[in-house]
């Protein structure tokens, strides 16, 4: 099946407009940070919390750090990849050595109450909304 286009550099056009329109959203407020894509992180809501998901393959739990302030969460650390003295690299892909991730979620958060959990290179991380951010009932009287 060929899909056919009549000017190639409209659909590129179409495409820009398109990663324009996903950048301006502003969803996540300024985004994440960093000088690349790694870790790799998934963010989604259950109930009124939030809850993230990184990627860490092959890195320690020691080799991580996680500070929260406000709305913003920042995860820090290293990988290390060892080969040995007698090892000759003939392609490198894994990417190794220090990362630095800042994320903002569109609430208040609780930074006290960040629970943290890491189990086979996968990091949790259970993001409470802040009580004064939750939704009140108002009583009519």
């Amino acid at each position: 099946m060929f899909v056919r286009f009549s000017d190639p550099f409209e659909a590129l056009s179409t495409l820009q407009r398109a990663l324009d329109a996903r950048i301006a959203s502003d969803w996540m407020g300024r985004g994440t940070a960093a000088s690349g894509s790694f870790p790799p992180i998934n963010i989604f809501q259950k109930g009124d919390d939030f809850v993230a998901i990184v990627e860490l393959p092959g890195i320690e739990k020691s080799d991580l750090e996680i500070e929260a302030k406000e709305n913003t969460i920042r995860i820090r650390g290293k990988k290390i990849i060892a080969y040995g003295e007698q090892a000759s690299v003939h392609r490198r892909e894994r990417v190794s050595g220090v990362f630095d991730r800042t994320l903002s979620v569109p609430i208040r958060i609780e930074p006290d109450r960040i629970k943290a959990e890491y189990r086979d290179g996968i990091l949790a991380l259970f993001i409470p909304r802040a009580e004064a951010d939750k939704p009140r009932a108002i009583k009519i009287s």
